[in-house]
């Protein structure tokens, strides 16, 4: 029987967490040099969000020593062989029961679309949901976490440009990949944006452009500038959610956050989104980028206070990550509060 038998259901991400997986950085994942750079400010997030709920950290054994240096007390080290650090898309999907039993899904993780060494990555939410003595569903498509967002009541927001890419699931329809995610995630009506951010590895990742805040409620990251290539596509994506209503019949209230000024490492360009926060327990860990990034870091602050008056805005510094090719978001990824570990 599949997951929406036993009435399983993904939750929204605001509700309690029980814990947060990581994955320490590895050299071999080709991050941009200075490699070194990128150890602090990946600690940085693991720490921070150690002050809210416990955070389990995945690292190869031959650098778990490095990830203790590193990491405050608070953080658990878990000694597992990985090939890179994105665990919301190479780790499992949470699904909670009415009795609150947690289960995990297990996609298949091709390294998007094939990019990259991903054995290894691909074995993660097994190894993750065997060590926390969690039940398994494995899903028979590609699919990664940071391509999808859900409100808890049964809508799901994705893009086409991900999960419709051929790099993917080459042989499935859209209609098959909607009856797919119905069955094992528990929704019932899809929001399809077109397109992601410009220039995004991950081919469009919905979780660098827009979110739930609450049922009924969506941010986006929008874009002012007619000359930026985000201009166009933030725009469409606007109309589209105008158009659109929820599993509820509601329409969408749409709080909209500019996006930062174009940033560049070396010659590449970043994909800098503030849309990448993550909720924890009590609060949002927000990347922040600075320099020239600062008015727009403020007022991304600032709007996300007021949608959000209960939670505490925890900043990091989302520079450095993001050379890799995302930030906080993607390099986290949350278990529900629900059955205890074994």
């Amino acid at each position: 029987m599949l997951p929406k038998g036993y009435n399983y259901k993904m939750p929204p991400e605001w509700a309690k967490h029980k814990c947060t997986f990581m994955e320490w950085p590895i050299k071999e994942a080709l991050w941009p040099e200075p490699f070194e750079e990128i150890l602090p400010a990946f600690a940085d997030v693991a720490n921070t969000i150690a002050e809210f709920e416990p955070v389990y950290l995945i690292a190869k054994p031959d650098v778990a020593k490095q990830a203790l240096e590193f990491c405050s007390p608070k953080v658990k080290v878990v000694e597992f062989e990985h090939d890179d650090s994105w665990i919301r898309d190479n780790g499992p999907t949470f699904v909670v029961n009415p009795e609150g039993k947690v289960a995990g899904i297990n996609w298949i993780f091709n390294a998007w679309g094939g990019k990259y060494p991903c054995e290894n990555d691909n074995l993660v939410a097994p190894k993750i949901l065997d060590y926390i003595g969690v039940p398994r569903f494995d899903v028979p498509i590609v699919m990664e976490g940071g391509s999808i967002h859900v409100d808890g009541e049964g809508t799901l927001l994705t893009t086409e440009e991900c999960l419709l890419n051929k790099n993917r699931n080459p042989h499935i329809s859209r209609e098959e990949i909607e009856d797919t995610l119905k069955q094992y995630l528990g929704v019932e009506k899809f929001i399809w944006l077109r397109k992601g951010l410009y220039g995004d590895d991950t081919d469009g990742h919905v979780d660098n452009v827009a979110c739930f805040a609450k049922p009924g409620i969506i941010i986006m990251q929008t874009c002012s500038n007619p000359n930026d290539p985000n201009y166009e596509i933030s725009r469409e994506n606007i109309e589209t959610l105008k158009k659109s209503t929820d599993a509820k019949g509601r329409r969408f209230e749409i709080v909209q956050i500019e996006q930062p000024p174009a940033a560049y490492y070396e010659d590449t360009h970043l994909t800098l989104s503030y849309l990448n926060f993550y909720f924890v327990n009590g609060g949002i860990i927000l990347p922040v980028f600075g320099g020239e990034c600062s008015e727009t870091d403020k007022a991304a602050e600032s709007t996300l206070a007021k949608v959000f008056p209960d939670r505490k805005i925890a900043k990091v510094n989302g520079i450095k990550l993001v050379r890799g090719g995302g930030n906080v978001h993607c390099l986290t990824q949350q278990m529900p509060e629900g059955t205890a570990f074994k």
